[in-house]
């Protein structure tokens, strides 16, 4: 891919070019907001210093997730990458995961990313495709992991009246189809990375022949010829490098999972916190099913209903505070990403390509 269509790629992360998706976010968020919320009963979370303590620890939750990344980004870089450059990279990531789904895939960015801060085309790809294929293995792994600890009714049930079998039986088929798409993906990354990723190609070649899904053909072309490509990197790598990479992997999403947990405390007492954890990462699973910018209305609303019974407030008040919860989860979870992307982009922009160009 030629610097002309790096630049085309990134240039659609303008901040002016993702008002649309924002916004879209947004509205679904008001909406929600304005059907579910009684304003009169979030007089129940009173703000003292308690509270001001435990926010404090769900934003140090935040940042040691993108702490794990950014030790993980080294480690798959073998250090080629600094402090300074790994955090740009998954700051710039982290909007374009924040602002999706978009005309502009999220990991095909991702390797310009990396690229642009002097890694070859072909390392690029291979720290894309392996981090891609360590996040979803973490599902994979938690997701049977917690579902046998806590139990599938304490899973996808809430003691709150009408969030029974119906609820347990929506959310349980959503959470199947994200867990099937994340374990398909992990199995055809790994196969195609680890063992004959030639093979792997044939095989998203022939899918992407169906009628409906010619049009990205050579987009599925250029994800096979990107596996084959890493493949000869990372089959080098020895069984140190994947268990620190794996470690750093595990250490990121646990941390960032324990946000909720911290939010509660703000609040209230929580009596049990491995299932509050565990409903995180099985909303994180189904908001792969979301199709608004970042997962915002689904994931509130998904969450807020599972973190009902933590809340010591009756039925008419519970669902309401928790959907407030949820929202704060996001303001520290989501939106800061979307601020320091957008602060960063257009400078990045200008500096590897405009100037970088110029002085070419």
């Amino acid at each position: 891919m030629s610097d002309n269509q790096h630049y085309e790629m990134v240039s659609k992360l303008r901040p002016a070019r993702i008002i649309f998706p924002i916004v879209l976010g947004l509205a679904v968020v008001a909406w929600f907001i304005f059907r579910e919320i009684d304003m009169a009963v979030l007089n129940n979370l009173s703000f003292t210093w308690k509270s001001v303590f435990w926010l404090a620890v769900a934003f140090c939750c935040m940042i040691g997730r993108d702490l794990g990344y950014m030790v993980r980004i080294r480690i798959l870089s073998e250090k080629d990458l600094n402090w300074k450059q790994a955090f740009r990279v998954i700051m710039l990531w982290e909007f374009t995961s924040a602002i999706g789904p978009s005309t502009v895939g999220g990991t095909a960015v991702a390797v310009v990313f990396i690229h642009k801060e002097s890694i070859s085309v072909g390392r690029s790809t291979s720290i894309v495709l392996a981090t891609s294929f360590l996040d979803e293995l973490y599902f994979v792994i938690m997701g049977p992991l917690v579902l046998l600890i806590v139990g599938g009714e304490n899973l996808f049930t809430t003691a709150m009246q009408g969030t029974g079998a119906a609820l347990f039986n929506n959310l349980l088929i959503i959470g199947l189809i994200g867990y099937g798409l994340v374990l398909g993906w992990v199995l055809l990354v790994g196969y195609g990375l680890f063992f004959d990723p030639a093979k792997i190609k044939q095989i998203i070649l022939f899918v992407f022949r169906l009628p409906l899904l010619k049009k990205w053909k050579k987009a599925a072309e250029n994800a096979g010829n990107d596996i084959i490509e890493s493949s000869y990197e990372l089959k080098k790598k020895p069984a140190s490098f994947w268990i620190k990479a794996f470690t750093a992997t595990f250490l990121a999403w646990t941390s960032r999972y324990w946000v909720v947990n911290a939010i509660l405390m703000a609040f209230f007492a929580v009596s049990d916190h491995f299932l509050i954890f565990a409903r995180q990462l099985v909303t994180w699973i189904m908001m792969i099913m979301s199709p608004t910018p970042g997962g915002s209305g689904f994931a509130e609303v998904i969450l807020g209903r599972y973190i009902t019974d933590a809340i010591p407030a009756g039925p008419e008040y519970a669902m309401s505070i928790a959907l407030a919860i949820a929202i704060i989860w996001r303001i520290i979870s989501y939106y800061p990403y979307l601020i320091v992307g957008a602060s960063i982009i257009p400078g990045w922009i200008q500096r590897k390509f405009i100037i970088g160009t110029a002085k070419k």
